[in-house]
């Protein structure tokens, strides 16, 4: 299948999936999604919307995700530590290798700019996958710019103008827009998909919850 990133045929399903790239689910939700229309031969064209979960997070923290856990959540260590075998239990089930214990948290906001940045040089798609590689199974500061512009590199984007876009508040507007357009549609947790503007999938469905919400969408084409 060609790219999601690449709208290949009038007839490809649109996904507006709104995502944070230090949620676990979103990469499984994404993933799942990809699976259910390689299996039923849909075409996909996603369009990746900004949102935050811990949007308080100053921008110069660097926190580990158990860490934070306790003392945001209250959760003992090994709760935080049983929890996170548990997820990373589920994303092997779809070829995901999650990395939970070194996930570093951090504010999300510069992430979400620099795939509005790539967006714009049809590399939106591949940067993602980068993002939640880096939080997911790398361990990386995601918030950190130095980190980002390396990652924009690695998916063929220009890393001096990337840094620039960061240092600038570049796609502030962009970050901002989404934020309020999921306030206005009442998302309140992620990953949640819209397919074709009308029908709408919250979470980490499994498979077949997708293949049917890509038929449905699709007959409509």
């Amino acid at each position: 299948m060609a790219p999601a990133a690449q709208k290949t045929s009038s007839n490809a399903v649109t996904i507006d999936v709104w995502s944070d790239v230090m949620c676990p689910f979103c990469w499984m939700g994404e993933t799942l999604l990809q699976q259910a229309a390689e299996a039923s031969g849909h075409e996909l064209d996603i369009r990746y919307h900004s949102y935050q979960l811990m949007p308080h997070l100053p921008a110069d923290s660097a926190v580990n995700v158990n860490d934070l856990l306790e003392r945001e959540r209250g959760f003992p260590r090994e709760q935080a530590l049983a929890m996170n075998r548990q997820v990373a239990a589920r994303a092997a089930q779809v070829g995901l290798v999650y990395n939970m214990d070194d996930a570093i948290a951090t504010n999300t906001r510069s992430a979400h700019r620099l795939a509005h940045f790539a967006k714009q040089r049809g590399k939106q798609h591949e940067l993602m996958q980068q993002l939640f590689k880096a939080y997911l199974t790398d361990g990386l500061n995601i918030g950190d710019h130095e980190v980002l512009a390396d990652l924009a590199a690695e998916v063929g984007l220009d890393r001096a103008a990337a840094l620039e876009a960061l240092k600038t508040d570049a796609f502030a507007a962009e970050f901002d827009a989404d934020v309020e357009e999921a306030r206005r549609l009442g998302i309140s947790g992620v990953p949640f998909f819209v397919l074709n503007g009308k029908y709408a999938v919250s979470g980490a469905q499994p498979r077949e919850v997708f293949e049917q919400a890509l038929a449905k969408a699709s007959a409509e084409v």
